[in-house]
């Protein structure tokens, strides 16, 4: 019944759309869809025929200050980052001071994967099409908030275990997209994002768009991230992403993208300039990486026949037409952008939240410029998707309650479980004790994973972070050997982004 109601909602909104243009109809949209989906703030650029037809802000900045959104307002936009990563290794590619077929080593002698082979063969091309063998986000604990730098991420990804052959299947990888990014300055003697700068946004006039949130100190207009509690969103920092900068660190605005639309639009060529050559953007949106098409896509978009990746883009087909396009997840962000080059249509989508609306408008837009006469309504569908999505966490979190054993107690005394757990490619997690707290914990290279654990049953214990961000609660369980003697330390926080499973901690020596 929920879900039917949300339907009707919508539907009543698609007639009244209908004596609208197509980008008035998507403005008013909007207008009416933000709200339902609970999404603070949000701004969208759509490029027709290389003009730009819409750019508009929606929604607040911020839920604090109630400033609204602007065209201007700058959003993280994470890992729609990668495709200049991609246009950057062509131009050097044209240049001729690299090759798609480059081996990694050649270029970063320390980068090591999980077997001899892989690594001497791993090529440039393997770095941007996520074929590497490892589980998607395998290893973005070691960058995520952490002090270590790329080269350290780099290095230590070589621990990561594989879960399929090398390129035999896609999992989707942003370390590979970090080494990238240092290969292009060992390739070019300059800083990635300096390259990126010279080569593209300033010529193209994307002045506001950042590379780190250290630039964000003197910017008025900026979103605040945002993550929903109980139902209401609430202002979080922002994360630094400076390490793991090539795959996903970039900040800005609609105004700045619409540039980058027409550009890949022009397939590397913008008001008679050329930034690379149209035989490079055929290859990056050409599918490296086949990806299986679910049951629930074959269903829900019956035009739709492959899915792929390219080189920095995800590829697949639409009511007969290409769609290039990409997503981008950071914390209190989410964004998308969607080309379609055959149309001649480009279009991004920036919120300050977290939440899957761009991915649904893409659909909904997709629909309205390439099938109008079909009117389906998949907005509202997909609201009840999130809508059931979050009631299924609701109870998931209740049933962890439920199965909670009551009347155990640790096996051992608080304080035997305190010490530093060490992963060798991660680095320590540190469990304190307090008498009068309890226990704790500082996971060391991840500055904002603090927090507090509290008794469950057995030996195991609730994770409470002690910082607002992306995060659930977790579960920490320590492992005893024979002699009853704390040796390993488990942490499981399922969720989409963070595998917590991945660390193999392990008791330390106590120092004196």
């Amino acid at each position: 019944m929920k879900n039917i109601v949300l339907y009707v909602s919508f539907l009543f909104l698609q007639i009244n759309l209908i004596a609208q243009s197509t980008e008035e109809q998507i403005s008013s949209y909007i207008e009416h869809a933000i709200s339902e989906w609970n999404i603070p703030g949000l701004a969208i650029a759509i490029v027709k025929d290389g003009e730009v037809v819409l750019s508009e802000g929606y929604g607040v900045a911020d839920v604090r200050t109630g400033k609204k959104t602007t065209d201007q307002s700058l959003f993280a936009i994470a890992s729609n980052t990668k495709a200049y990563t991609s246009a950057a290794i062509a131009t050097l590619v044209e240049e001729g001071k690299l090759s798609w077929d480059d081996k990694v080593v050649d270029h970063l002698p320390y980068f090591k994967m999980y077997d001899p082979y892989v690594t001497a063969e791993f090529t440039i091309s393997d770095l941007l099409s996520h074929r590497s063998g490892l589980a998607t986000f395998s290893g973005d604990l070691l960058w995520y908030g952490t002090d270590l730098s790329r080269e350290e991420v780099i290095r230590s990804a070589s621990e990561l275990k594989p879960v399929a052959g090398f390129r035999a299947a896609y999992g989707y990888q942003n370390i590979m997209f970090m080494a990238a990014g240092e290969v292009i300055e060992q390739v070019s003697g300059m800083a990635w994002n300096d390259y990126i700068a010279e080569r593209f946004l300033k010529p193209l006039g994307m002045d506001h768009t950042l590379h780190s949130t250290l630039q964000l100190t003197d910017v008025t207009d900026q979103c605040a991230p945002h993550n929903d509690v109980d139902g209401k969103n609430v202002s979080i920092d922002w994360v630094n992403w400076d390490n793991m900068g090539p795959a996903g660190s970039f900040i800005s605005n609609v105004d700045d993208l619409s540039n980058w639309l027409r550009l890949q639009l022009g397939k590397g060529t913008l008001d008679g300039k050329t930034y690379w050559k149209s035989e490079s953007s055929d290859l990056m949106w050409s599918v490296h990486t086949p990806k299986k098409l679910s049951p629930w896509h074959r269903k829900n978009f019956p035009s739709k026949h492959f899915a792929g990746y390219g080189l920095g883009w995800d590829l697949f087909d639409y009511h007969g037409k290409q769609v290039v396009n990409h997503g981008g997840g950071y914390d209190g962000f989410i964004s998308q952008t969607f080309l379609v080059p055959e149309e001649q249509l480009g279009v991004v989508i920036l919120t300050n939240s977290n939440n899957f609306f761009p991915y649904a408008m893409m659909y909904q837009i997709l629909d309205m410029y390439l099938a109008p006469d079909e009117k389906r309504e998949f907005g509202g569908y997909m609201l009840g998707l999130k809508k059931d999505g979050e009631q299924a966490a609701k109870d998931k979190e209740a049933k962890i309650i439920s199965d909670r054993v009551k009347g155990t107690k640790p096996s051992l005394d608080l304080s035997k479980y305190a010490g530093t757990y060490n992963d060798p490619k991660y680095g320590d997690v540190n469990v304190m004790y307090d008498p009068k707290k309890g226990l704790s914990f500082q996971f060391g290279p991840t500055a904002l994973f603090h927090g507090t654990i509290e008794h469950w049953h057995y030996d195991s214990f609730r994770l409470i972070w002690g910082e607002q961000h992306m995060l659930p609660k977790g579960m920490m369980s320590f492992i005893l050997d024979a002699q009853g003697k704390v040796t390993e330390l488990k942490v499981d926080c399922p969720n989409p982004d963070l595998d917590f499973t991945e660390l193999e901690l392990r008791r330390q020596a106590d120092k004196p």
